[in-house]
């Protein structure tokens, strides 16, 4: 369930960044989004 949770959070903020945000600077906010969906999936205990 976790990696369920992990793509989709990643997914969608990656989507956001993509719309959201000039090419480069989505291409660098992976890093944080990555770190963002592992939290969200595995360490904040909600799913």
């Amino acid at each position: 369930m976790e990696r369920k949770i992990f793509w989709l959070v990643f997914l969608l903020l990656g989507l956001v960044a993509d719309f959201m945000l000039p090419f480069w600077w989505a291409f660098a906010a992976t890093i944080p989004i990555i770190f963002i969906a592992w939290w969200v999936a595995y360490r904040s205990g909600w799913f």
